[in-house]
C-alpha cells in the first residue's frame, strides 16, 4: 500500500506500526499517536512534564521511544506478513483511514484489514456468546432484514449472537458485514472459524487494531468494542447479562451520539436483563428491522435499498399439502424437532423429512443443531 501524506497523526506510517506494537498500554499508544508534540525526536531521558503533556506515564513514553528506535526491522517483518496473508494495513497517516473511527477519543493508530470495508452505512449487532435459540433466531432474522435493505452488519466475531449476525449478512445477496477482532488477524480465535473468516472477507472485512500474533487476552475485547460502536450508525443488543461486554459497546455508542436498540426478552431469563434494562433507560425497542430503519438519519435512508412494493411482489406459489402441513406446525421464532413434527402432523417420518428438505431448499425453513427446524424469518 503506498504511503500518503500524514493527515491524522504527526507520526509517519512506519512509526505508527511500530508504536502500535510497543510494550505500553493501548490508551497510551492511542494518545501518543495523536499527540502534536515531537516527543519521539528527543534523545534525552523523558521528563515528567513531557509525559504529562502527552497524557501518558513517564515509563510509557520511554517505552514508546524504544519501540520507534527499533522500528525498521519489526515494520518490515510486519509488512511482509501482511502481504503474505493478503491483509491491508491502514494507519492514521493514511488518507483513507475510516472516518467514523476519527470520532473516537482514542482512535486506533493502526488497522489490519482482511477484505474491504463496505462503503454502505452500517448497524452494529452484539450480544451473548452463550445465546438462546430465541436470541440466535432474532439476531439472524434482524441482520437479514437490515442487510437486505443495504446496511452493513458490524459485530465482534464471537460465538453466539455475533456469529449469527455475521452469518445472516453473508447469506444475503450483496450483503456486507465487518468483524472486529480482539486479537491478531493471524490468530485462530475462536478456533475452527476458517470458513466464516473467508465468507466475511468476501462480503466485507475482518478488522483488528492488534499486531500479528496478539493473543485474545481478556482486556482486548472491551478495547475492540469501541470500534464496533463507532462503525455503526447505531448498536443493537440482542441478549446480554447484567455484566456483559455488549453493554459496554452500547455505552460507547451512546457516548458517540449513536442510537442504541435492544430486543426485549423474558423477565425470567438472565440474558434478558441487559436488553430490558437498556429499553427501560431509553433504548429503542426492536421487534422488526423497520424499528431500526425508521430511526436512521435521512442521509442514511437515502442510501438504502428501497423496500419492495408489496403490490408488485408476485404471489408465492401454493405449497404441496405435506409442506403446508409442516410449515403450519412451525410458529414464528420457535424451533421444533422432526419427531415432534411427525407426532403433531400425523404424517409418516419419511414424508415429514421430505417436506422439511423441500422447505429448506426453497428457503422457507432453516435447519439448526439438534437437529431442529425453524422458519427462515420470524415475521
Amino acid at each position: 500500500m503506498p504511503q500518503t501524506e500524514a493527515r491524522f497523526s504527526a507520526l509517519d506510517r512506519s512509526q505508527l506500526i511500530a508504536l502500535n506494537a510497543g510494550e505500553l498500554s493501548r490508551a497510551a499508544i492511542c494518545r501518543l499517536a495523536r499527540s502534536s508534540g515531537h516527543w519521539w525526536r528527543s534523545a534525552r531521558t523523558p521528563a515528567t512534564a513531557e509525559a504529562t503533556a502527552c497524557g501518558v506515564a513517564r515509563a510509557e513514553l520511554a517505552a514508546a521511544r524504544s519501540a520507534l528506535e527499533g522500528a525498521d526491522g519489526f515494520v518490515a517483518h510486519e509488512l511482509r506478513l501482511a502481504e503474505d496473508r493478503a491483509i491491508d494495513i491502514i494507519t492514521l497517516a493514511d488518507s483513507h483511514y475510516p472516518p467514523p473511527l476519527l470520532e473516537l477519543e482514542l482512535p486506533p493508530p493502526v488497522l489490519y484489514i482482511r477484505g474491504s470495508l463496505p462503503p454502505q452505512p452500517a448497524v452494529s449487532i452484539v450480544g451473548a456468546r452463550r445465546a438462546t435459540g430465541y436470541g440466535l433466531d432474532a439476531a439472524g432474522a434482524l441482520a437479514t432484514g437490515l442487510a437486505e435493505r443495504g446496511l452493513t452488519i458490524v459485530s465482534g466475531f464471537a460465538r453466539g449472537i455475533d456469529a449469527a449476525a455475521h452469518r445472516a449478512a453473508t447469506r444475503v445477496r450483496g450483503g456486507g458485514t465487518v468483524a472486529v477482532l480482539g486479537c491478531g488477524l493471524d490468530v485462530d480465535y475462536p478456533r475452527g472459524r476458517d470458513r466464516m473468516r473467508e465468507e466475511i472477507s468476501v462480503a466485507g472485512a475482518l478488522v483488528s487494531e492488534f499486531p500479528f500474533g496478539t493473543a485474545p487476552l481478556r482486556q482486548n475485547f472491551p478495547v475492540r468494542n469501541r470500534i464496533i460502536a463507532a462503525l455503526g450508525h447505531g448498536t443493537l443488543v440482542v441478549e446480554a447479562t447484567a455484566r456483559s461486554g455488549s453493554l459496554i459497546t452500547a455505552r460507547l455508542a451512546l457516548e458517540l451520539g449513536r442510537d442504541v436498540y435492544a430486543v426485549p426478552g423474558r423477565i425470567f431469563d438472565d440474558k434478558a436483563v441487559g436488553p430490558n434494562a437498556l429499553i427501560r433507560d431509553g433504548a429503542f425497542l426492536v421487534q422488526h428491522p423497520r424499528d431500526i430503519l425508521e430511526t436512521l438519519p435521512q442521509q442514511v435512508c437515502q442510501q438504502l435499498i428501497p423496500e419492495p412494493d408489496a403490490s408488485a411482489v408476485e404471489q408465492q406459489p401454493k405449497l404441496p399439502a405435506d409442506q403446508q402441513t409442516v410449515l403450519r406446525l412451525l410458529p414464528a421464532g420457535q424451533r421444533r424437532s422432526t419427531d415432534s413434527l411427525v407426532r403433531d402432523s400425523g404424517l409418516e417420518v419419511e414424508r415429514v423429512a421430505a417436506a422439511l428438505l423441500e422447505l429448506e431448499l426453497a428457503g422457507w425453513v432453516r435447519r439448526h443443531p439438534g437437529p431442529a427446524y425453524a422458519r427462515a424469518e420470524i415475521w
